[in-house]
């Protein structure tokens, strides 16, 4: 399923989230300025509480157990933000829609954004592409966004790479 800009960046920012909640006031700076959140000008201790329990509770909607929990999840989130979708252009992006209300929490911002990605992902009947990496020393989320649903690993790089390395020894004894 090819998604949009928005939608690319929205969900790479989920998966970001979650698999780096920010431990304190720099790294959720670096987290604003590194996934590009307009709007943004400094953050405190309220959003750094707010959005390390948006973390949790995206990583929860990744790993429920199926597709009705998965929406329960997504739709208590999303029930708690004020959504007002609003078209915009910004920092050399194209045309492209906003969901958050203007004056939201940095945590409210990213749930509007990033859990109206997520629920795109689920109406287009999509859910099986919100994975948790398949190494078994590895807890991070992904979207997998390959043409025939078959990523398994959070980065073919790093645990891919691993669990490739470790098989091949494994034959190599064997």
């Amino acid at each position: 399923m090819p998604f949009s800009h928005d939608m690319v960046h929205s969900l790479a920012t989920v998966v970001d989230l979650v698999n780096s909640p920010p431990g304190d006031l720099d790294e959720l700076g670096a987290l604003v300025l590194r996934r590009q959140v307009s709007g943004v000008e400094f953050v405190n201790a309220t959003d750094l509480a707010e959005v390390q329990a948006l973390s949790a509770a995206f990583h929860q909607v990744f790993t429920a157990p199926d597709e009705d929990t998965a929406v329960t999840l997504l739709n208590t989130l999303l029930g708690r933000t004020r959504i007002t979708p609003s078209l915009t252009r910004h920092d050399g992006f194209a045309l492209h829609v906003h969901y958050f209300a203007p004056g939201a929490s940095l945590a409210e911002h990213l749930a509007a954004d990033c859990g109206v990605a997520l629920a795109h992902v689920l109406v287009e009947g999509e859910g099986e592409r919100l994975r948790t990496c398949s190494a078994p020393d590895c807890a991070n989320v992904f979207v997998d966004e390959s043409r025939n649903r078959s990523r398994v690993y959070c980065d073919s790089r790093t645990c891919g790479n691993r669990m490739h390395v470790a098989a091949y020894r494994a034959r190599r004894r064997a």
